[in-house]
């Protein structure tokens, strides 16, 4: 018989994402998405208080301010975050983001911008934005709702948006130095580029999750932590806290049904 959880596969991903800053300190956390976003501020409320967190607009908050409609909510902010300051803590890597990318290749190079070819793209999506100065300058994770072949992709990503660990992509005199890709976090599992050359790597599964069925939704080889455990899910404090900075329960909509955290149950 499988074990009943009492958190959604969404607040499992919540919690593992805010795992991703534990430790970063005075830097800003940028959480692009429900998911990612509710991660870093349960990540600020609870194991890493130092961080850095805005409003989503323009202003540095006190503490994270909650999703949807404020209703009696008053923000506290505590300055003026604009476009210049946000890219002074970007070039100066002063900032840990994650995204959401279309796809990611074994390199950790991700794709926001076309499928297929870019001069004859099948889909056309929201360019590169700003994953160039990210990747290149601060530390980066990654969130994919639906881990799938079709956006771990065998071979390179259509079009690369974010740099990675690629060697040929980096030429002579190219300065690497601060490319820092942490985790990803997806609807199986959670990964890392801890292997070998920056080989990415399983470092938990999800439970009623198998090795092999993260392999197989995959298009390239994975590496597996010796040991491999379950991805730890929240506990009741950590719950309270998702679910007030969620009232609209807008997680619910970011993975497909809305299903317990143990695929077994499905």
């Amino acid at each position: 018989m499988s074990q009943h959880y009492d958190y959604t596969l969404a607040e499992l991903m919540i919690n593992a994402a805010a795992e991703a800053w534990r430790g970063d300190g005075e830097i800003l956390a940028s959480g692009i998405g429900v998911i990612p976003r509710l991660g870093a501020s349960l990540a600020k409320l609870t194991h890493t208080p130092e961080l850095l967190m805005t409003d989503s607009e323009a202003f540095l908050v006190e503490e994270p301010v909650p999703l949807g409609a404020r209703g009696d909510f008053e923000p506290r902010y505590s300055g003026y975050m604009g476009f210049e300051r946000v890219f002074e803590c970007v070039w100066g890597g002063r900032r840990h983001v994650m995204i959401g990318p279309t796809q990611i290749d074994r390199f950790g190079q991700t794709n926001l911008s076309v499928i297929g070819s870019y001069d004859k793209p099948k889909a056309a999506m929201l360019g590169v934005r700003g994953l160039p100065g990210n990747s290149i300058n601060h530390k980066s994770s990654m969130l994919v709702p639906n881990h799938s072949p079709r956006t771990f992709v065998a071979g390179e990503v259509d079009m690369v948006s974010g740099v990675g660990y690629n060697p040929a992509r980096w030429g002579a005199g190219m300065k690497a130095d601060f490319v820092d890709l942490r985790r990803i976090i997806t609807d199986l599992c959670v990964m890392d580029f801890g292997g070998p050359e920056h080989a990415v790597r399983v470092i938990s599964l999800h439970p009623g999750v198998s090795f092999e069925q993260v392999q197989a939704a995959t298009g390239f080889p994975l590496l597996a932590l010796e040991n491999l455990g379950e991805t730890r899910g929240p506990g009741a404090d950590a719950l309270a806290i998702i679910r007030r900075l969620d009232p609209h329960n807008l997680r619910a909509a970011q993975i497909k049904g809305n299903p317990p955290a143990n695929r077994a149950e499905l």
